[in-house]
């Protein structure tokens, strides 16, 4: 990676850290088939003030991601750090959204057949509740399995920071449920957590149920 500018120096050690983290959980979620390709994107807080964000560059193989193959942004998704030539993510205003809210320090998006599936069968509903299920309790604050978990279904757009406002709006709302995650429609999940373990926790706790939903419906 790219030296930084002065105003945005992280120590080495993070910086390479972090990146390990995002090449393992890319690894891992190519072999369960939840990130396909040049599908999905992941993002870890590095600092908060002033913001500074790694996130995957535009467009690289989830198979085998390389250290050169992520970008640090600003809180406006501006590249501040990385390989010259390279871009962030088209989706990078979520991430940014996202992760300037408290508690977020880490933002996974992953494309997977059960997701895709129900974000589209479940479309004209705005969404769908998940209820019932043991492996609730593997979301941040859920100490039941009797809880109901809403899954709030955006309508995919190209026009990705409009669509980061809708979702803002959605999670500020105190009248709605609150949210562990959301999908676009016959797109993918975007989750969060505090680390990114929480995150990926967060990944196969809604993919574990997201396929047990579809494949009830099979029966």
């Amino acid at each position: 990676m790219a030296p930084l500018p002065t105003d945005v120096f992280l120590p080495d050690r993070l910086l390479h850290e972090s990146i390990e983290k995002l090449q393992d959980i890319a690894t891992l979620f190519y072999r369960r088939n939840l990130s396909l390709g040049t599908s999905s994107n992941y993002s870890i807080l590095l600092r908060r003030e002033p913001f500074a964000l790694l996130v995957t560059a535009s467009g690289k193989d989830k198979r085998r991601l390389k250290s050169s193959d992520f970008v640090i942004v600003d809180e406006a998704g501006k590249v501040v750090g990385g390989e010259s030539g390279e871009r962030a993510s088209a989706e990078t205003a979520l991430h940014t959204m996202l992760a300037q809210r408290p508690n977020v320090g880490a933002v996974l998006h992953t494309h997977s057949v059960w997701g895709t599936l129900l974000s589209d069968l479940h479309a004209e509903s705005g969404g769908f509740i998940i209820e019932g299920y043991e492996m609730l309790k593997g979301l941040a604050g859920v100490a039941t399995h009797e809880h109901r978990e809403w899954v709030e279904i955006f309508a995919n757009s190209q026009d990705i920071p409009a669509l980061a406002r809708q979702a803002e709006r959605r999670l500020d709302d105190p009248e709605r449920p609150p949210l562990h995650g959301f999908l676009l429609r016959n797109h993918g999940l975007y989750t969060w957590g505090r680390d990114v373990d929480e995150a990926r926790r967060h990944i196969e706790i809604f993919e574990f149920l997201f396929e047990t939903l579809v494949r009830r419906r099979s029966l």
